[in-house]
């Protein structure tokens, strides 16, 4: 769901800077590319994840996020989920896992993807 994801952030970045430009606050941009790319990241999964409990590359992938227990995600687990993609490596923490991978920002967030087939 990652690559789909990607997409769908890129998508929003330009629909949400062509709208800063339109009404005239595209100043907002100007040098802190990385800051509003990271706002846009967090804002895009958080959001998703916490009220829906899945964003539209997992929609597309017939996946959901909840608790390790299989109730829905709270808003918070939502936000560390997304602040811990940013960690450092996070992407290599999939590798391993005996053919049940779990990403740090899982871990962390005690949180598990499953297909929504299998609920």
């Amino acid at each position: 769901t990652f690559f789909l994801d990607l997409i769908f952030v890129y998508i929003s970045f330009f629909i949400l800077g062509a709208v800063l430009h339109a009404i005239g606050l595209d100043a907002l941009l100007a040098g802190r590319g990385y800051g509003f790319g990271i706002v846009v990241i967090v804002l895009y999964y958080t959001l998703q994840e916490a009220f829906w409990g899945r964003t539209l590359g997992k929609a597309i992938a017939g996946t959901k996020v909840m608790k390790v227990d299989g109730s829905p995600i709270s808003f918070g687990q939502a936000l560390v989920r997304s602040i811990c993609r940013f960690i450092p490596f996070e992407a290599l923490s999939f590798l391993g896992g005996h053919g049940h991978p779990v990403g740090w920002h899982d871990k962390i967030a005690k949180t598990k993807v499953v297909s929504v087939s299998n609920q």
